[in-house]
């Protein structure tokens, strides 16, 4: 059993603060840009898809994730309060 088949699923629609569009996202291709500037490894390749994903949500909205993404999938959704 893997880690993720262990974990709740949400129940409902949740916004987490780092978006990755799958159609834009090309870590399938090799590509792991965002998850190696990540300073608190927050992101991950998924087994299943191959594409990028927020394993936890712990972001700093340090932004290199979204800066760095070859392909403007990753988007880091700043809290109103923090802009």
């Amino acid at each position: 059993m893997k880690v993720y088949d262990r974990m709740p699923l949400a129940t409902s629609y949740t916004i987490v603060p780092v978006e990755v569009d799958d159609a834009k996202c090309i870590a399938d291709k090799g590509c792991t840009v965002c998850v190696d500037v990540c300073p608190l490894d927050v992101l991950r390749i998924s087994e299943i898809t191959q594409k990028a994903y927020m394993a936890y949500d712990e972001c700093w909205y340090c932004m290199p994730c979204q800066t760095d993404c070859p392909t403007d999938a990753v988007t880091v959704n700043i809290p109103y309060l923090l802009k």
